[in-house]
């Protein structure tokens, strides 16, 4: 069995994130509470915390580290796919008309970790990235 992580994010409303995690994302709803809740987010623990002292736009601060020619948002989190999992959220995001801070592409393409990638914010301003191995030895491997 792998041990399934558990992250707890700020985010300016309970519900906005409540609809965003469960309908765009497709999370099950776990324990909550007027300040929290619980998202099973592909069998991992998600904590959504109310937190009124986000920025005056309401959003989580990010900077950009460049990653194979991209601006990549940091901090960001998300989940290791099987590929056709990663194309078919991808398809679902594009026809929902999704923002990408970075689109749906092969990174390192031809070397070693090769790996499908995108990014895209939650209403909050929480970076996401979601990603997919063809091979999921790569997933550590250096050149």
């Amino acid at each position: 069995m792998v041990n399934p992580f558990h992250l707890a994010i700020p985010v300016r409303s309970i519900g906005e994130a409540r609809r965003f995690y469960i309908s765009t994302l497709g999370c099950k709803l776990g324990r909550s509470t007027e300040q929290w809740i619980d998202l099973d987010l592909y069998g991992h623990q998600l904590v959504c915390h109310l937190d009124e002292s986000l920025g005056a736009d309401g959003k989580v601060r990010l900077i950009n580290n460049s990653v194979d020619d991209h601006g990549v948002p940091v901090p960001h989190f998300g989940v290791v796919l099987g590929m056709t999992d990663w194309q078919q959220l991808a398809a679902k995001l594009q026809a929902a008309g999704t923002a990408f801070v970075i689109e749906p592409y092969i990174r390192f393409k031809g070397l070693a970790g090769e790996q499908a990638t995108m990014f895209f914010l939650d209403p909050s301003g929480n970076a996401l990235e979601f990603k997919a191995f063809r091979d999921f030895s790569q997933l550590f491997a250096t050149d």
